[in-house]
C-alpha cells in the first residue's frame, strides 16, 4: 500500500493495527516518522482531537487538527467533522501525564505535509489516481486523494451523460479512479469520465434488437435521452408522461457509429430511485494523455486532451 492514500484505507490494515495497539512500535513510528490512522472519538472544547489507540490514549493538538489550522487559512470544522471518522497522523512524541500515563501527541498536519510534498506536489495532469468520495455538492464532487487532502470532481468532468447532481453517480465513502485534471497553486480538479469507456467501447455491451434498462436524462421536443451506461445516452421517439429522472425499458431500434448515435424506443418508464454503483472502469493505466470519446468513423470528434 502506498504511503499516501486517502483516509480510511489505512486503518485496519496489519501494520496499521501492530504499530497503534503497541507502544514500543509507537516509539519506532516517532523515530521512523511513519504515517498511522486511528478512529478519532472525541472533540473537545479546545479543537483537540483525542484519538483511539489501542495502548495509550492518543491526542491531536488543535494546530495540528490539519494543515492550515495553524494559520487560518483552514477552518476549525476540518477538525470538528473528524470525530468518528478515521484520521492519519505521525507521532510526534509520547509524554507521561501527571497520572504516570504514557500519551501520544500527534499530527494530523505533518502527514498531510508530507504527502503534499512527497506525493500531491508530484502529480502531473493525466495522472490516474486513487481517491474517496468525501462529500457531495451541486456543482461536484470533493475526494480525498491522499492523507485528508481534497481534491474537486466537478460535475460535468463526471461522466459523458449528464446528471443533476453527483448523487446519481456517487455515494459518500465510494472508492473511485480519476484523473487529475489540472494542477493550480497546490489545488488539485479531478477528471472522472475519460475512464468510463468510448463510445464505441460503451455501444458494444449492447445490440440493436435488445430491450434494456435505462434512465431518462432530458426530454426534449424532439425526444427523450435516454442513459444506458454513465457514458452513453440514446435518443427516444417522443412519448407521453415520460419525464426526466424516471427509470426506462427501451428498445434498441439501431446503432449508428458513424454518427454516434443510438435509435430507441421506450416500451415503458416508471419512478424508482436507482441504485448507485461502483464505477466500472475500462482504463487500467496510470497515466492518460489523450481520451477519444467519438469512434474513428465519425466526423464529430470529442476528445479530451491533458
Amino acid at each position: 500500500m502506498s504511503e499516501y492514500v486517502p483516509e480510511g484505507k489505512r486503518i485496519f490494515t496489519r501494520e496499521n493495527q501492530a504499530a497503534i495497539n503497541s507502544e514500543s512500535r509507537l516509539y519506532d513510528a516517532v523515530r521512523d516518522k511513519t504515517i498511522l490512522e486511528a478512529r478519532a472519538s472525541l472533540c473537545d472544547k479546545s479543537h483537540n482531537l483525542c484519538v483511539e489507540l489501542g495502548c495509550m490514549r492518543g491526542i491531536i493538538p488543535r494546530e495540528e487538527g490539519a494543515l492550515g489550522i495553524r494559520d487560518g487559512s483552514v477552518r476549525d470544522i476540518a477538525v470538528i467533522s473528524r470525530v468518528n471518522r478515521p484520521v492519519c497522523f505521525t507521532v510526534q512524541r509520547i509524554e507521561i501525564n501527571e497520572n504516570g500515563e504514557s500519551v501520544a501527541i500527534l499530527s494530523r498536519a505533518q502527514a498531510q505535509k508530507m504527502c503534499l510534498e512527497n506525493y500531491v506536489s508530484r502529480l502531473e495532469k493525466g495522472d490516474i489516481i486513487s481517491a474517496r468520495v468525501t462529500h457531495l455538492e451541486n456543482f461536484g464532487a470533493f475526494a480525498d486523494i491522499g492523507c485528508g487532502i481534497a481534491a474537486l470532481l466537478p460535475i460535468d468532468m463526471i461522466s459523458v451523460s449528464r446528471i443533476e447532481h453527483p448523487k446519481e453517480r456517487f455515494a459518500v465513502g465510494m472508492d473511485i479512479k480519476a484523473v487529475v485534471r489540472s494542477v493550480e497553486n497546490g489545488r488539485i480538479s479531478l477528471s472522472h469520465k475519460e475512464l468510463l469507456g468510448t463510445w464505441e467501447e460503451n455501444a458494444a455491451m449492447f445490440c440493436a434488437g435488445e430491450t434494456v434498462s435505462g434512465t431518462v436524462r432530458s426530454v426534449e421536443n424532439y425526444g427523450a435521452f435516454v442513459e444506458l451506461s454513465p457514458n452513453l445516452a440514446g435518443l427516444a421517439e417522443s412519448r407521453e408522461g415520460v419525464q426526466a429522472g424516471q427509470q426506462a425499458s427501451v428498445f434498441i431500434k439501431s446503432i449508428i457509429p458513424e454518427k454516434m448515435k443510438i435509435k430507441l424506443i421506450i416500451i415503458d418508464t416508471f419512478d424508482s430511485p436507482r441504485r448507485i454503483k461502483p464505477p466500472v472502469y475500462f482504463y487500467s493505466g496510470h497515466h492518460i494523455d489523450r481520451f477519444l470519446y467519438s469512434p474513428e468513423c465519425c466526423s464529430k470528434v470529442i476528445e479530451t486532451i491533458f
